[in-house]
């Protein structure tokens, strides 16, 4: 009977979600493989080095939700980051392939026994205030991070840090109080972007209203849940860069909106694409796809703190009730993959622990040892989207069937973030976009008193194992340590791991210079049309 009836939900659920998608006629798109020749799109990216500033193109791109905090060390979301990456340069940045490439240092050493890291800083860069980017602004952003008082969510990807030393205008030394292998691939996102010291000062917690880096574009104006104006950097230490004037991030979090806008015209990149339009935008005129594999995982976080799931038993009950190969078979078709882990296909830390069939007798059998043979309620919260609700919808589902009764709660993204922050939640549907080293993927995550631990899981043998996965420099030495940690983390669930998604963007059809890369944010500089 049970069989039957999720076969019947499953039905459902798979109609509504493809008449909720708009049809689209035949042409012709660009596919990006994850493979290692060049992709089209990354043809065009090239194609365009060589051309001027383009003085009146303007790039629309659309992201599903409103960004929270315009601070990369305030910030906690996906979303913020792609406008970061138009505002803030890095110390260091990913290629193509994930490779560390220069950006504001323009070299560095390593100490032999990996305690020291001294860079030597771009000169000449300037902060869209006009002020100028040396050692000591380096110096200031890592104290920023690292202030008690300012309690950044980057503090706890730099505690490695121990000092911070300007040797002289352009050149400072970092020094760790331990090895930590992953230190490089954290400069390539939030913690290695460098604000303007005189701007963050003078507007302290404020400074996301009016974010101040040395990028490519500078930030003219927000109208809070619509859009994110930034216009040209004229002073870009890039020569010839960026290519177009302006960039407008508008917020849409119907994907389905979305796509039309973006075969109309009126948008030029669109952040996500529906799951079920994607074989057929593979010959639609009016959409480029972007398809490339990713960095990141999907699931929910459960709250370990207080209420139902503050039983492990119920938390492993949940786990047990979900079916992953049938939450990514109707609702993301060929864009995603069921998972089982933190760490993405194909990335060193991946140990391919294959993901547990559905056991609902099990799940069922757990809720009784926690003396709720009787059921348990909970709510679920996810950000406000049609694809959202969907997955909320799917998750209920399956887990009625194991008499969990599911509440959805919708919350505006950042208002989602706040209530996971102060631990005001049963369950919530948060994902993390993915980080190259795998640190990034688990550290701040599952760690005691980490910025991330949503769930405020607490386990001295997971500190131990994934302090010490920090410290070796070769991926064999610290592979076995992340397996060992999966599997208690398996165990205590504070995590349930759904699903790998794909980077898959739309562009329009005369958009130039977007290069794909795996850890998803749409680099700007190059962009035109």
């Amino acid at each position: 009977m049970q069989k039957r009836r999720w076969s019947r939900v499953l039905v459902a659920l798979a109609l509504s979600v493809a008449f909720a998608v708009t049809g689209c006629s035949g042409g012709s798109s660009t596919e990006q493989k994850p493979a290692d020749a060049t992709a089209p799109a990354q043809q065009s990216q090239q194609q365009q080095q060589a051309t001027e500033p383009q003085k009146d193109v303007v790039i629309n791109i659309a992201l599903n939700a409103d960004p929270p905090k315009l601070d990369p060390h305030q910030s906690t979301a996906l979303v913020d980051r792609q406008v970061f990456q138009s505002i803030f340069d890095k110390l260091v940045d990913f290629d193509e392939k994930l490779n560390i490439q220069p950006q504001l240092a323009e070299k560095w050493t390593i100490s032999d026994d990996g305690l020291v890291y001294t860079f030597n800083l771009r000169q000449g860069v300037k902060f869209h205030d006009g002020t100028d980017f040396n050692a000591e602004a380096v110096k200031y952003n890592f104290e920023r991070m690292m202030d008690p008082n300012f309690t950044s969510p980057r503090k706890s990807e730099i505690n490695a840090v121990d000092k911070v030393e300007v040797v002289d205008a352009y050149t400072v030394k970092i020094t760790l109080k331990e090895p930590f292998a992953g230190f490089l691939s954290i400069l390539a996102d939030r913690a290695g972007m460098i604000v303007s010291p005189t701007a963050a000062k003078a507007a302290g917690v404020d400074f996301l209203n009016n974010p101040i880096g040395t990028g490519p574009f500078k930030f003219k104006e927000r109208v809070k849940g619509d859009s994110i104006t930034l216009v040209r950097n004229e002073s870009y230490w890039q020569a010839g860069l960026p290519k177009a004037a302006g960039i407008v991030y508008k917020t849409v979090t119907d994907e389905n909106v979305k796509l039309v806008n973006l075969q109309s015209g009126q948008l030029d990149i669109i952040d996500t694409v529906p799951a079920r339009q994607v074989p057929t935008l593979k010959t639609d005129s009016r959409v480029q796809l972007a398809i490339h594999s990713s960095l990141q995982y999907q699931g929910l976080w459960l709250n370990v703190t207080k209420g139902p799931l503050a039983d492990k038993k119920v938390r492993q009950a949940i786990d047990a009730a979900i079916d992953r190969e049938a939450l990514v078979k109707v609702v993301f078709g060929e864009t995603a993959a069921p998972s089982y882990s933190p760490f993405a296909p194909g990335t060193p830390a991946d140990d391919a622990v294959p993901y547990p069939k559905r056991d609902l007798e099990k799940a069922k059998k757990l809720l009784a040892e926690a003396g709720k043979a009787d059921g348990v309620s909970v709510t679920l919260k996810v950000s406000p989207s049609p694809i959202n609700q969907q997955i909320a919808q799917v998750v209920q589902q399956m887990l009625a069937d194991a008499n969990i009764k599911v509440t959805i709660e919708q919350e505006e993204f950042g208002q989602l973030l706040d209530k996971l922050s102060k631990k005001d939640y049963d369950m919530a549907q948060v994902g993390w976009s993915g980080r190259p080293d795998p640190d990034g993927n688990i550290y701040g995550f599952v760690v005691t008193g980490m910025g991330n631990n949503y769930a405020g899981y607490s386990n001295p043998k997971i500190d131990q194992l994934l302090n010490d996965a920090r410290k070796p420099t070769s991926m064999a030495d610290r592979k076995p340590l992340y397996a060992e940690a999966m599997k208690i983390l398996h165990e205590d669930v504070p995590y349930v791991y759904l699903w790998f998604p794909l980077n898959v963007k739309g562009l329009g059809p005369t958009v130039k210079g977007f290069m794909q890369v795996p850890d998803g944010m749409i680099r700007t500089q190059n962009l035109t049309k």
